[in-house]
């Protein structure tokens, strides 16, 4: 970016903020928005329980198998360009699933709301990296965004819950317009529009191995949620992600003019903070799951209040996020901080598998989600900003679609081998205790809930151990202009 482009966006950064916000929180929440208009669509289209989860799945494929394509697509044609048509193909295809008269439709739009996202995603973080350059102003700014990452999930299922509550499903889905056709207006009038100085060639080996390893990582652990891990479908995906990602390093490490450069990866402090991102989207997705299974179905919340039920956390990780960022990463460093979220998160963990049939939320919930709120908060505003930080220009891109690609996959994984273990718990509940009786069946879910979170908390403590590692200790070294300071 030239001095004089770069002087009117920094004029215009918190603007600019406001406007990545809104797209990054648009993103996010959908991920979530739809579990609680999930039983209303099912019961207006048709659609089967073992089919169901594709309203949910299509989305994750499309939007974590694309996101290093997003992201170098960025690097390559300007943000600003793929950051608007992200933004306004993201709410064409989201009038789509909202007019959508059936499953195959729905279930299709849904994927190209994942492809759309791929795109504007990466673009948006990568336009906050090259934005702010004051390392308290960033630090900041980082802070806002990472506080969206971390609970915009939350505010899906407020917003979820009320507009099926009071209007419909359809609602959940056309919503997506209030937050895309404004940023992209913002966008269009705020951003200067940067011209890349040099194209070099799209990496398209690298660009079909990476695409294909992460759909088939994704929907490996999506099919053994259903069919279980030793069906058929579920070993050929995993073992072909297996050999596709293989390639894809190989690839990167010999290409000329790799989708991926594996600098960016191989750096202690950036390579630490997007595992830190992989393991706690791992751990963490399963408490937006299974709390909301067990504030709705065990302690009978309708959506709306299982949407409020999560603010508390909502508050927290914003207070944690903003002054993490502000006040102490500057000083320490990410090394004292991701870690230490991580067993927060994970002790959070350990306090929900205390919930029973007869537990309250106030006793039992709310503790459990203003600690994790805490240890998000500590986690995600650091690692990204860690993540990004002192990248060359012309990876800021890419480098950003990391940070996405890390969370979004992690969560998949989590989310289905949650479930599974879950699943397990449940039936194995269930044949101990009598057979299904109500009571039982009652008992069993909890049960299954539980065992999930003990899992997460088993994830969160033992993935701190290699962040802890891999993160350099004392704060980030500065330095000069144009030179990466986390290269070597």
């Amino acid at each position: 970016m030239n001095p004089e482009t770069s002087s009117r966006q920094h004029e215009r950064r918190w603007l600019i903020l406001a406007m990545v916000g809104v797209a990054q929180l648009m993103v996010v929440l959908d991920a979530t928005i739809v579990n609680i208009a999930l039983p209303s669509a099912q019961q207006e289209l048709g659609f089967s329980n073992g089919s169901r989860q594709w309203v949910v799945t299509a989305y994750a494929l499309a939007f974590g198998s694309l996101l290093l394509i997003g992201g170098r697509m960025g690097d390559y044609f300007g943000r600003k360009r793929v950051l608007i048509g992200g933004l306004i193909g993201f709410a064409l295809a989201s009038a789509i699933a909202g007019l959508a008269q059936s499953f195959t439709v729905l279930v299709a739009a849904r994927a190209l709301q994942g492809v759309f996202g791929a795109l504007l995603a990466p673009s948006a973080l990568s336009i906050l990296t090259t934005t702010f350059a004051d390392p308290r102003e960033r630090g900041r700014a980082f802070g806002i965004y990472g506080a969206i990452a971390g609970g915009g999930g939350a505010i899906g299922l407020l917003l979820g819950g009320v507009l099926t509550q009071y209007i419909d499903w359809r609602s959940t889905m056309f919503v997506n317009l209030l937050f895309a056709v404004p940023a992209a207006a913002a966008a269009l009038v705020l951003l200067v529009n940067e011209r890349p100085t040099a194209r070099a060639k799209l990496d398209l080996p690298g660009t079909a191995t990476a695409t294909t390893g992460l759909f088939a990582l994704v929907y490996g652990f999506s099919n053994a949620e259903t069919h279980g891990w030793g069906a058929p479908l579920t070993i050929g995906s995993l073992a072909a992600s297996v050999v596709l990602l293989a390639t894809f390093v190989l690839l990167q490490a010999r290409g000329k003019h790799p989708l991926l450069p594996l600098r960016i990866v191989l750096d202690r402090d950036r390579g630490g903070s997007l595992l830190a991102m992989g393991i706690v989207g791992s751990g963490m997705f399963g408490v937006f799951l299974f709390l909301t299974y067990y504030l709705q179905r065990t302690l009978g919340f309708s959506p709306v209040k299982t949407g409020l039920a999560f603010l508390p956390m909502m508050a927290t990780i914003v207070t944690s996020a903003t002054l993490v960022s502000t006040r102490i990463l500057p000083r320490t460093g990410p090394r004292p901080l991701i870690p230490t979220g991580m067993v927060i998160a994970g002790i959070a963990m350990l306090l929900l598998t205390r919930v029973g049939l007869h537990t309250g939320y106030a006793s039992h919930v709310l503790p459990s989600l203003i600690v994790v709120g805490l240890g998000m908060g500590m986690v995600f505003a650091p690692a990204m900003a860690t993540a990004t930080a002192d990248v060359r220009p012309e990876d800021a891109g890419v480098a950003s679609a990391l940070v996405n690609t890390m969370q979004q996959v992690g969560g998949s994984i989590g989310v289905a081998l949650l479930s599974t273990l879950s699943a397990t718990a449940t039936t194995a509940f269930i044949a101990s205790h009598g057979g299904p009786t109500p009571s039982t069946l009652a008992g069993a879910a909890v049960h299954g809930y539980t065992t999930a979170f003990w899992w997460a908390a088993g994830i969160l403590f033992f993935g701190a151990l290699p962040a802890a590692l891999l993160l350099r200790p004392g704060p980030q070294r500065q330095a000069p202009e144009g030179v990466p300071a986390l290269a070597h």
